[in-house]
């Protein structure tokens, strides 16, 4: 947040004139930043960057070997290694042995990556509930289906 003469304004500049003049990329790039914002906020006051984040997001529901994590978050091997490690020295995941490949390793959320996935997991869905507030209904209906099309026919997409 920046202070400017005693207002405190977030980093997203809302300052178009009319958003209807927005193109498809204008309109989408300004949703990654405000969206990102929102991410690198609640990762500052957790200590998490936002690839931190993503990785806590992934193991919500699953326990991926090391390369299905570095290809979902689009790492390099020493990337995804350097990743968990510095993950695991602060007790949020932990290695286990993969049962399909015992040569390979499964990561999984600890007791206290679990405490953080669901405190920060709440603050991103509050705050882009209140992001998404002057939609309708119908339009977060919309939203939801447009973004899901995007995500699933988006070349190179990680699912």
């Amino acid at each position: 947040m920046m202070n400017l003469g005693g207002a405190y304004m977030s980093s997203y500049d809302n300052s178009f004139d009319k958003l209807d003049d927005l193109s498809i990329v204008d309109s989408l790039v300004q949703l990654s930043f405000l969206i990102q914002n929102i991410l690198a906020r609640i990762g500052a006051e957790h200590d998490l960057s936002i690839i931190q984040i993503r990785l806590l997001g992934i193991l919500r529901d699953r326990e991926p070997g090391m390369l299905q994590l570095a290809k979902h978050l689009g790492l390099d091997k020493s990337s995804i290694t350097g990743l968990v490690d510095r993950a695991q020295r602060r007790g949020l995941v932990e290695r286990t042995v993969s049962p399909a490949d015992k040569r390979g390793f499964n990561v999984r959320a600890t007791a206290a990556g679990w405490q953080i996935i669901h405190e920060v997991g709440e603050q991103i869905e509050r705050q882009i509930t209140e992001v998404t507030a002057g939609l309708t209904e119908a339009e977060r209906a919309q939203t939801i289906a447009l973004a899901s099309k995007i995500l699933v026919t988006a070349p190179g997409a990680s699912r």
